[in-house]
């Protein structure tokens, strides 16, 4: 039986794939199976992985006739996989040899549905170790009892897929799928979802996963239309909470977190082509509108003045029908 499922996405990073597939080599084990989907590519990316296919223990080669983007390459290998546990890892990022086989057996020990971990961020020569913003290492909790506080960082905020691992009853209960067609945020649905539906997760001080950012062809380097992605996804985890058991107390979180990242995106608005910011404006204050209005009162009091103002002047924004639909 295959012990663990490794998905992983390429799409245009021919200048990447060779570290991430030779560290993949150096985390190989007989009972391991890499999945390697190919995002219909228009480099070298291809050739790369077809080489891969043949060279790498445990490779998987699938490719999408048609680019789908991050989540749904991520759902072709979760359909795929044949691993007890499943994991992620992005075509551009890499890992330290061995990771994978420290990682494993950190859930198995813990008997979890899934584990979550630290990560390094690589920007050019800079590495940063980000942690799961969780004190707790190495106990097993309820996912749902560590959504809250609404005004700190937690762990529905590291949305990170690849740092974790994921027991295969969560793949068989539908919790590990993404939502198809989403560009960008995809993973903020996911966490949500995650943290509220599975039974026990707990948190490691494990680093191996080294996470490139400032990569040029990046979505968060590009300030496209597919960006705006983050609108549907945000409105997803606010859909899916407001139907929750617990949604009086989980809501002012989702809501607070959904005004930062628009806060965010409007303060670095110069990125975006002109057309693109425009729609920002525009969509983001039609998704101030639908959000509950009164939990947004509460979330734009608790923020600072700079924030507050920005959002409560765009809120105040004309909205086209078409626009708030």
């Amino acid at each position: 039986m295959v012990k663990l499922s490794v998905i992983v996405p390429f799409y245009n990073v021919q200048q990447y794939a060779p570290d991430t597939l030779k560290s993949l080599r150096a985390n190989a084990r007989d009972d391991f199976e890499f999945i390697l989907v190919d995002d219909c590519s228009r480099d070298e990316t291809p050739d790369i992985l077809e080489r891969a296919a043949r060279e790498l223990p445990g490779a998987v080669h699938l490719r999408h006739e048609k680019n789908g983007g991050l989540a749904t390459a991520r759902n072709t290998g979760l359909d795929a996989a044949r691993g007890e546990y499943l994991t992620f890892l992005d075509g551009d990022d890499w890992l330290a040899p061995g990771y994978y086989e420290q990682l494993l057996a950190e859930i198995e020990k813990l008997g979890c549905d899934f584990v979550r971990t630290d990560h390094v961020q690589c920007t050019a020569r800079a590495r940063t170790v980000h942690r799961v913003p969780h004190g707790r290492r190495g106990v097993v909790m309820s996912p749902r009892e560590v959504i809250l506080p609404a005004d700190r960082s937690t762990s529905v905020d590291y949305a990170y897929a690849w740092a974790g691992i994921y027991h295969r009853r969560l793949a068989d209960a539908g919790l590990l799928h993404f939502t198809d067609g989403l560009r960008t945020a995809e993973d903020r649905p996911w966490i949500w979802r995650l943290h509220r539906e599975a039974e026990s997760f707990a948190a490691v001080g494990l680093l191996g996963v080294f996470y490139r950012r400032g990569v040029a062809s990046s979505l968060t380097q590009i300030g496209d239309v597919r960006q705006l992605d983050f609108i549907k996804a945000f409105d997803q985890v606010i859909r899916e909470t407001a139907a929750d058991r617990d949604a009086d107390e989980l809501l002012p979180k989702a809501v607070r977190t959904y005004c930062a990242i628009i806060s965010h995106h409007l303060g670095s608005i110069e990125r975006f082509e002109p057309s693109v910011a425009r729609k920002l404006k525009s969509m983001s204050a039609a998704a101030l509108k639908r959000m509950p209005q009164g939990v947004l009162d509460e979330a734009l009091d608790s923020m600072d003045l700079q924030r507050a103002t920005r959002l409560r002047r765009l809120r105040r924004r004309p909205v086209s029908a078409e626009v708030a639909a």
